[in-house]
């Protein structure tokens, strides 16, 4: 089934090459790049005041689509746009299996005006979609993940805020099985024992898996990087150059260790009774009232959390339990999402586009109200990441240009597609479901396949 999906992706992308106009990135119908200001040198709510343009925006947050009760949602940041330019109408759209459904539409010209770039697109391959705006050099100073979707020294996507990988929990259900911000679990084996307490001394289900909702599964795969290695050039530069990288490192680091956490947290009976019957809207309140205490998930998904019920105050944020053989412990962050404008729209849309994505990005404070690390390097962090005060937090360093699409190859040829798919991170729970394998015939398999796509892509490793 997935290589039927590769080959459709491939034969519509391929499509869009055979249409897409030479010169900038700009498809057919789309404006040329000299029409353009750079969407650094943008001033917004001084330039274009009187600019007129409809923007459709493809969304993966459909919870901001409902009207918020609890906090800001998109009507919300619309109505406050607007108040700078009451010329641009804002409509939003969500897309609840937002990776797999946007990677498809995004090859058609008429899909909308802003989305958030799906990770399937390679970055040498956002120029066929995506409008360039503005050079790395005149944002990474002040930007934070500046370089997360750029490629060849331009930006096409800008994040729309910063994700610390780290892990959700109830403080409440945690503090009755002996638990504070003072002695929270640093090693795998740590954090075990930590689920253990969980579940003999309160009613919680100690880890939640949500593993029915196929995305949330995806996320562990987040954790595979700095936080693991400590070596920001992991995920991009040298994993796609390494044999057997999931190999166990026998110390409680690297991506073993990341996948053996929850292999043995459903092995011992550490999560819900039954995988297939989690659900993601209704875990929220459940983390909030406390019959939920752990989650692994992005620090996007805190402020969601709190929002669920009338325990916000409950709901705290740890670092992923890895520590070094050091004793340093770090966590991942890096972009969630990035803000992409179609390359095929008119130049006013365009304009409107990049005023509406800076605006979110630099004035309308949205990443601190998410929960996020924000997008300026300027702007505060929230006080949902004050656990991770002391923490070294590494952003993946992008690849060089000539390693550039060494990793999107690797990655894609093993079939593992780390942070595009979920279904390799569900095995893992099936297989102590069914009994049929274990972890080290998945990660034998893994490697396998790994290493023959890096003999493929990276013959000299």
């Amino acid at each position: 089934m997935k290589k039927a999906l590769s080959l459709v992706l491939a034969l519509l992308m391929g499509l869009s090459l055979l249409t897409a106009c030479g010169g900038g990135g700009s498809g057919g119908g789309g404006s040329k790049d000299e029409d353009l200001p750079s969407y650094a040198s943008l001033k917004v709510g001084e330039d274009y005041i009187d600019i007129t343009a409809e923007l459709r925006v493809i969304t993966h947050r459909t919870d901001l689509i409902q009207e918020n009760p609890d906090g800001r949602d998109f009507a919300d940041f619309v109505k406050e746009f607007n108040e700078l330019y009451p010329n641009i109408t804002i409509k939003y759209e969500g897309i609840t299996n937002y990776s797999d459904d946007m990677t498809t539409r995004v090859s058609s010209k008429d899909w909308g005006d802003i989305c958030m770039i799906p990770t399937t697109i390679l970055l040498p391959d956002l120029s066929l979609y995506f409008q360039p705006l503005c050079d790395l050099s005149e944002i990474q100073d002040t930007y934070n993940f500046a370089s997360n979707r750029a490629y060849d020294g331009k930006v096409y996507g800008t994040p729309s805020t910063g994700n610390a990988q780290g892990i959700i929990y109830n403080k409440k259900v945690a503090e009755a099985a002996g638990y504070t911000a003072d002695n929270l679990p640093k090693t795998p084996d740590e954090f075990l024992q930590f689920l253990q307490d969980i579940k003999d001394k309160t009613d919680a289900i100690p880890l939640y898996t949500n593993f029915a909702a196929g995305w949330t599964m995806g996320a562990w795969d987040a954790y595979i990087g700095g936080g693991a290695t400590a070596d920001p050039d992991w995920m991009n530069i040298t994993m796609p150059q390494t044999k057997d990288p999931f190999a166990d490192q026998g110390d409680g680091t690297g991506p073993y260790a990341v996948y053996n956490i929850l292999y043995e947290a459903v092995k011992r009976g550490l999560t819900e009774d039954s995988p297939t019957a989690t659900d993601w809207e209704g875990c929220k309140p459940m983390i909030n009232n406390g019959e939920i205490d752990v989650m692994v998930l992005g620090s996007w998904a805190i402020i969601q959390m709190q929002e669920a019920g009338p325990n916000a105050a409950d709901i705290g944020y740890m670092p992923f339990p890895i520590t070094q053989p050091d004793g340093v412990q770090y966590a991942s962050a890096g972009a969630d999402y990035c803000f992409g404008v179609n390359n095929s729209i008119s130049t006013d849309n365009k304009i409107a586009s990049m005023l509406y994505i800076k605006w979110l990005s630099e004035s309308s404070n949205f990443a601190y109200d998410q929960g996020g690390v924000p997008v300026l390097k300027s702007q505060a962090y929230p006080e949902t990441l004050a656990a991770f005060d002391g923490i070294d937090l590494l952003e993946d360093t992008p690849a060089p240009t000539e390693l550039a699409e060494l990793q999107p190859n690797v990655n894609r040829e093993s079939e593992i597609s780390l942070n595009a798919d979920n279904t390799h991170v569900q095995r893992i729970v099936e297989a102590v479901v069914t009994g049929n394998e274990t972890l080290d015939d998945i990660i034998a398999d893994w490697n396998a396949r790994w290493n023959t796509a890096v003999d493929r892509y990276a013959p000299e490793a």
